[in-house]
């Protein structure tokens, strides 16, 4: 493995250094993302452990590659890994998935997989401020304030990280992926 160490103990790995491990089964790539977000787009083999689950899940032998949508996450999992003592080599996927796939590589989908989490917060976020306008205008100018609110909750997320929009719109029906360790 071509690496860089980000941490002791720890390495990132190029997508095209993993996709040489890859061919060679020389390596488990393991998907810290949600089950949502790994339904919409995994590097196909993965399993799916969410790194709120990946110090408690029986993780396979052997080297092991973690990885999530920006290397954020999939840092954290390699890092509460080391600190509890895990056997096996590890590393992380430099860059994640965008990397992956702006290296020209695959991603698989699941079928019936939601659009991604993101989108869905951009189609409600713009909804709810085109309401507030259309309805400001033909209803009650008062209506202006439903998107000045939204505007304002976009804004928060911005600046601290959580957007309320986003958790909310995780936990719709539609959103609901089976738990659980998935290798597609």
């Amino acid at each position: 493995m071509t690496t860089t160490s980000a941490t002791p103990g720890a390495t990132r790995i190029s997508a095209h250094d993993l996709s040489d491990q890859l061919a060679a089964q020389g390596v488990t790539v393991i998907d810290v993302r949600e089950p949502m977000e790994y339904a919409s787009g995994h590097i196909s083999g993965s399993l799916n452990i969410p790194l709120s689950r990946i110090t408690q899940a029986d993780l396979p032998r052997g080297p092991l590659v973690l990885v999530c949508q920006s290397g954020n996450r999939s840092a954290k999992a390699l890092n509460q890994l080391l600190r509890q003592g895990h056997p096996h080599p590890m590393a992380d996927l430099l860059g994640g998935v965008p990397a992956w796939q702006q290296a020209g590589f695959d991603v698989r989908k699941l079928k019936g997989a939601p659009l991604p989490l993101m989108r869905q917060v951009q189609i409600a976020a713009g909804s709810l401020v085109l309401l507030g306008v259309i309805l400001s205008q033909t209803v009650a100018p008062g209506w202006i304030w439903l998107s000045g609110f939204v505007g304002a909750g976009l804004t928060f997320a911005g600046i601290s990280g959580f957007c309320g929009m986003a958790r909310l719109l995780a936990a719709m029906p539609w959103n609901k992926v089976a738990m659980g360790s998935q290798r597609t």
